[in-house]
């Protein structure tokens, strides 16, 4: 890998170029990122070849090692969350951060599948994505507290944190963990 890594290279020098590998690519991240939120990172391989549709070979050979998917999963995800916040940047600035934010709550839970599986580990992978996070989040976080929607005491470290926070609880349902956060962002929301 280059020295400093670009999350979306990262990804398009992952993905092969034949149609049929770059399905099954893909295929493999969407079963991959689903058996990581259900079952956390002792998600099966040979579940994730079948959820997708491929044989265990298919799996190997994209995917190298256990790790090697994590990482590239754990890049995809980020990567599609930058470009939500290209989505909604056009939207009112609130709208626009607290819809990148919904994103963002999905995206930790396989977050925390992935981190489980590293024990911690940083790679330069992982430190290339939390900067394209950043990237992404802190246009529309200042943009909100230009307009006088979000508090200017914070930054999208404290955001991200907060959010992070409500997304690592164990809720029983995910419409108790949409009120939750629901309520954080009432915090976040400046008044009038």
């Amino acid at each position: 890998m280059p020295e400093q890594v670009v999350v979306s290279e990262f990804i398009a020098a992952q993905r092969p170029r034949r149609a049929d590998a770059a399905r099954n690519f893909d295929a493999l991240l969407v079963a991959a990122r689903e058996a990581f939120a259900e079952h956390g990172a002792e998600a099966s391989l040979e579940d994730i070849a079948r959820r997708a549709g491929v044989g265990i070979g298919t799996l190997y050979r994209n995917f190298p090692t256990r790790r090697h998917l994590f990482e590239t999963v754990y890049a995809n995800e980020v990567n599609d969350l930058t470009l939500v916040a290209e989505e909604v940047s056009g939207l009112p600035p609130w709208d626009a951060l607290a819809g990148w934010l919904r994103r963002f709550v999905a995206y930790t839970l396989t977050k925390r599948a992935i981190r489980e599986a590293l024990e911690g580990e940083e790679s330069e992978v992982f430190l290339a994505c939390r900067q394209s996070m950043y990237d992404a989040g802190t246009p529309l976080l200042e943009r909100a507290q230009k307009s006088g929607d979000v508090r200017p005491d914070m930054n999208i470290d404290d955001l991200l944190r907060l959010v992070s926070g409500i997304s690592s609880v164990a809720f029983p349902g995910e419409e108790q963990r949409d009120r939750v956060l629901g309520i954080a962002l009432d915090g976040v929301r400046t008044t009038g």
